[in-house]
């Protein structure tokens, strides 16, 4: 595992793409300057300035050093690694005693939509996209957050017997699913039931239901365990045959994004890296798999290489439980709690139980008090008029958060969770800063979630530790810029385009009719060079490296978790409850001591989004319009983003289509 410098803790002390667009504007980037708060001791994240100069005007140049002082370095300090983390390990103790008593209590005087009959059912739907951020109650989808919530609360509700999990079409990364399974496996401690109902099944749903005791499948059940694929869609034939050129810099051999618009084929670095990041998600799902069913990795790859899809065969090889229809599950769970056949089972399902406190039920948490500062989406400076609201990551909102938890004194430490594959690069490094100058008066942890590369590793290295998943996609460590040229366009359709200037480079994005001349080309490369120069050396101040070492785990390369970890990019594995219990130790708070999450700034409910919780009919169509346009709104600048990684099973969907496929792929990558 990695390895860092163990220094004091914290505590101790008192994009889209690049813009391509044709009114694109320019702004270099400007230097960078350090102003460290060395009053504060700094923790593992903030460990050393060797990958700096004190001038600011010279800050992306090392510090020379000699070989024997980097040895005697190494020798002096204390390392720690991902074992010497506390695991955050969920423990179920049950409530007894006075507690118990207190419980019932409570739940006498709760609200109306709080009341649950005894011999519950919690009946929870997994489909489609799961979101990372807290929903309001009007919101429409799945929350992560709440989802886990209901899983521990039903783990301590005298009133739940068990768990039914319809399992269906799930969309979205490894890293939220890992989260779930691990909640799944967690509320199995509380000796309850946990059942899942799956019709349609690729990997990423039978992942999840492996973890369950049962699982169940329709006879008709579409099942298509046929492995993992990794694909990228090129572009550049298409717009070489409408006249469009595309003039990207990307730095960092691995950084891939803009490959879409400039290539028509895979690069070799390219396919390096997506084979590395397929290997190591495929090897993690045969562990899992395999250890969960009690086979060897062997039987279950072998058993994927033949192809099976009938159910029959499923179930004769020990993959589902039984095969039956929902009806027949819920009789089944009927006899099992007892309740008489012409009575209906007991149920409460996801959004009601989301309505239920933790405090209800008797985990409320202590005083002691941790914030919760979630980043999802994709990275913006300021709110575009057609953003919708709590859509991306507003640099300028996020800085908000950032210092009313650092200028509020109730708060022992705080987590940044991050779910973003980047964005604009200036708004990241401001919102690193921050996160900086909150690290220098309290705890600060990274959590990841699915993704956490390019720009949302930019945020997570400043803080104090970072927590991935082991299937995380993060790193990426690289920048993107670019134009389009569109003389053969406009030649083609008739159209002319003149400019008077004045000053050497005015026209350098402004004359999109025309590649670039020699020299405006070498200034575009330098201010992308000096970009990717301030975000590398940065990494390697905060996870003290020497810039060489950083070099070799940057240059645009996206790594899983696992491997971040290996590479010291990261610096412990596991998800926000283990990220608690490192800001514990590092807030000098006792293991043992339950502490209170507060998740700041909770959405409240927009008016589109009452509307649509009491049942627009255009739940799909409206969000749909409302992505397209965020999509089709420019940011200037260079870009820290990873570009569109789309994992997927041999087996597609049948209403899947090719072109809006790559339009698809494309377009996350913006």
């Amino acid at each position: 595992m990695s390895k860092l410098l163990l220094l004091p803790p914290a505590s101790s002390s008192p994009s889209r793409l690049t813009s391509f667009q044709h009114s694109l504007s320019f702004s270099s980037p400007i230097p960078f300057h350090f102003q460290f708060p060395f009053s504060h001791t700094p923790g593992p994240g903030h460990l050393s300035l060797r990958a700096f100069n004190s001038n600011s005007s010279s800050s992306s140049q090392p510090i020379s050093k000699s070989k024997e002082e980097e040895e005697e370095e190494e020798k002096e300090s204390v390392k720690i690694g991902d074992e010497d983390y506390p695991s955050g390990e969920f423990e179920f103790e049950p409530i007894t005693g006075w507690r118990n008593i207190l419980v019932k209590l409570k739940m006498l005087v709760a609200f109306p939509w709080e009341r649950v009959r005894k011999g519950t059912v919690l009946t929870m739907k997994l489909r489609g996209q799961i979101s990372d951020q807290v929903k309001s109650r009007f919101s429409p989808g799945l929350s992560l957050p709440q989802i886990c919530e209901n899983f521990m609360k039903a783990a301590y509700d005298p009133r739940i017997s068990g768990i039914y999990l319809h399992i269906d079409g799930l969309n979205c990364g490894w890293g939220k699913v890992e989260e779930i399974r691990r909640h799944i496996l967690n509320f199995r401690k509380s000796g309850k039931f946990v059942v899942a109902y799956v019709p349609t099944c690729q990997e990423k749903e039978y992942y999840l239901a492996c973890a369950c005791e049962e699982i169940y499948t329709p006879p008709s059940a579409y099942f298509s365990l046929f492995g993992l694929t990794v694909q990228a869609s090129f572009l550049r034939g298409v717009l070489d045959n409408i006249g469009i050129e595309p003039q990207v810099e990307r730095i960092g051999k691995y950084k891939s994004a803009g490959d879409q618009l400039a290539r028509r084929t895979m690069s070799e670095e390219n396919c390096e890296m997506l084979t590395a990041l397929l290997d190591s998600i495929y090897t993690n799902w045969l562990d899992k798999v395999s250890s969960a069913k009690g086979k060897s990795k062997e039987d279950i790859e072998n058993f994927i290489n033949e192809g099976i899809y009938q159910v029959d065969k499923l179930k004769e090889e020990g993959f589902i439980s039984n095969i039956m229809y929902d009806d027949e599950v819920t009789a089944l769970l009927k006899e099992r709690l007892g309740v008489k056949t012409e009575n209906n089972l007991p149920t409460v399902d996801y959004r009601k139980y989301s309505r239920v406190r933790k405090w209800t039920v008797g985990i409320s948490g202590g005083k002691e008090l941790i914030a919760i500062i979630r980043a999802s989406g994709s990275i913006s400076r300021v709110e575009s008029q057609f953003s919708v609201s709590s859509s991306g990551i507003i640099a300028e909102k996020f800085i908000e958060k950032i210092r009313s938890v650092r200028d509020s004194k109730k708060f022992k430490a705080a987590i940044i969770r991050i779910d973003s594959p980047g964005g604009d690069a200036l708004a990241s490094d401001l919102m690193w800063r921050e996160i900086q100058i909150l690290a220098a008066s309290k705890p600060v942890i990274a959590s990841m979630s699915d993704v956490a590369a390019s720009g949302g590793y930019y945020m997570a290295m400043a803080a104090d530790a970072i927590v991935a998943e082991s299937l995380t996609l993060t790193g990426s460590i690289g920048v993107v810029t670019g134009k389009f040229n569109l003389g053969k366009l406009y030649e083609k359709i008739g159209f002319n385009k003149e400019t008077i200037s004045r000053g050497r480079y005015a026209e350098l994005l402004a004359a999109e009719q025309r590649p670039f001349r020699p020299d405006e080309a070498e200034l575009f490369s330098k201010s992308a060079q000096n970009a990717y120069k301030q975000f590398r050396d940065k990494a390697a101040l905060s996870r003290s490296m020497s810039v060489d070492k950083m070099e070799e785990v940057a240059q645009g390369r996206v790594w899983t978790g696992k491997d971040a970890a290996v590479g010291g990019l990261v610096d412990a594995i596991g998800g926000l409850s283990r990220a608690v219990a490192i800001a514990k130790l590092k807030a000098n708070i006792p293991p043992d001591t339950q502490v209170t999450l507060v998740e700041i700034s909770r959405p409240s409910p927009s008016l589109p989004e009452i509307l649509l919780g009491v049942g627009n009919t255009l739940v799909g169509v409206d969000r749909t319009l409302k992505e397209l346009l965020q999509s089709l709104t420019f940011s200037d600048g260079v870009q820290a983003r990873m570009d569109g990684i789309m994992f997927q099973t041999l087996e597609g969907y049948p209403y899947a289509n090719n072109i809006l496929s790559i339009i698809k792929d494309y377009l996350s990558s913006l």
